[in-house]
């Protein structure tokens, strides 16, 4: 169990690095949001679950905690990205589906 742990922590960490790279690197607002999102999803699962391994008194509660986010992440994430766009900001979009039906 120690080392399937270790090894969660280890891909938790990397995903929540490139999650970071991805909101650098991004070309606009909604990619930046969509790779900071999904990789910081998985990386915050897969590190919980990897202390979970470590301690396994703790792993209801971190069980818990990992539907929480599973829960909540993509929910806030379309909400911010519906609000940015709402309030104008395109910037780079090459295709917008929703120019004619949002004024």
């Amino acid at each position: 169990m120690k080392l399937a742990g270790d090894i969660l922590l280890i891909i938790g960490g990397i995903f929540l690095v490139l999650g970071g790279l991805g909101v650098l690197r991004m070309p606009d607002t909604f990619n930046r949001l969509q790779a900071g999102t999904k990789a910081t999803t998985l990386g915050a699962m897969s590190m919980l679950l990897g202390v979970g391994l470590l301690h396994i008194s703790w792993l209801p509660k971190i069980l818990v905690f990992i539907l929480f986010i599973v829960l909540t992440n993509p929910v806030s994430s379309h909400i911010l990205i519906r609000t940015t766009y709402m309030l104008g900001n395109r910037d780079n979009l090459n295709i917008d589906e929703l120019k004619e039906k949002v004024k």
